[in-house]
This record gives structure tokens, C-alpha cells and sequence, in this order.
């Protein structure tokens, strides 16, 4: 499902609240170039659109204690995906879940705090779940994390 695409002021206050959630909107409206109300408005606008779900604080996840970091591409029985879903998010660690297309059903992003705890994430949890065939494992050596919505 796709929504309306962002015009060039909704994009500047996403970018700038992905850059500082915590904003005023006095701040907002100054950096943006556009009235308070403007701003108070469109703000509102994009959450009763869905475009901002939320805010939140960003983490850091080695300083948190879940420094290691793993991409693993599951193959699950392909009539059961939605039975391999549920049980996939319940997966200790699991930071982010893609169901995708090509090589591998699903893509997950599991953060642990150390190598035994990915061990039984992966060996044990993710292969008790009767849906999944497969499994292959990568470890993250180095990221960088950006934005959800690049700037324009």
C-alpha cells in the first residue's frame, strides 16, 4: 500500500523531525520557512495520514548491550507463511522483519548481546518454528545507519 507522495514542505519537516523529533513546533515552522500554523497543520496532517507513526528515542545498540548483529534469510513453507510470520516476530532480538521476494522468503535483523545468544536464536528458537525449512546466517561487521526517508 503506497500513500500520497510528500510535497516539498511535508519532506522538510519529516527531515527535520528525523534529525530532532523533540522539536517545538515554533522551531519547526522557523526551519522549515513556514507559518506556526502552517507547520501545526501539516504536522497533524502527516499523522492522520500515517506518514509519522511516532516518536521515539534512537539507540544506539552496541552502547545498549546488543552489539552483535546478524541478517538472517529465512526459506519458510510457502502455504504457511502468515503461521512462519507470527512466530518469526516473537524471535528474541528481532529488530526488523521483511517478507521478500527471490532467494529467501523472509529477511531478519536480530541484535544480541553476544555470539551463544545469537547461537540460540538461530539454532534453536528460529528452527523450533515447524514453518521454517531453512535457514543461512550473516553477521554485520559494520553498518550505517540512515534515515527512513532520505532527504530530497
Amino acid at each position: 500500500m503506497t500513500g500520497q507522495p510528500l510535497d516539498d514542505i511535508d519532506r522538510r519537516i519529516v527531515t527535520l523531525l528525523q534529525d530532532d523529533g523533540r522539536m517545538a513546533v515554533n522551531e519547526l515552522a522557523r526551519r522549515a520557512g513556514i507559518g506556526r500554523a502552517t507547520a501545526y497543520a501539516r504536522l497533524e496532517g502527516l499523522r492522520a495520514r500515517g506518514v509519522i507513526t511516532g516518536f521515539r528515542a534512537e539507540v544506539d545498540p552496541a552502547a545498549a548491550g546488543n552489539g552483535l548483529a546478524a541478517y538472517v534469510f529465512v526459506d519458510v513453507e510457502q502455504q504457511r507463511w502468515t503461521q512462519a510470520r507470527a512466530a518469526l516476530v516473537e524471535l528474541p532480538g528481532l529488530v526488523h522483519l521483511s517478507l521478500t521476494s527471490g532467494a529467501h522468503d523472509a529477511v531478519l535483523l536480530v541484535r544480541c548481546p553476544d555470539i551463544d545468544t545469537l547461537r540460540d536464536v538461530v539454532l534453536v528458537r528460529l528452527h523450533e518454528i515447524p514453518e521454517v525449512r531453512s535457514a543461512q546466517t550473516l553477521f554485520v561487521l559494520d553498518e550505517e545507519r540512515l534515515p527512513p526517508l532520505p532527504p530530497a
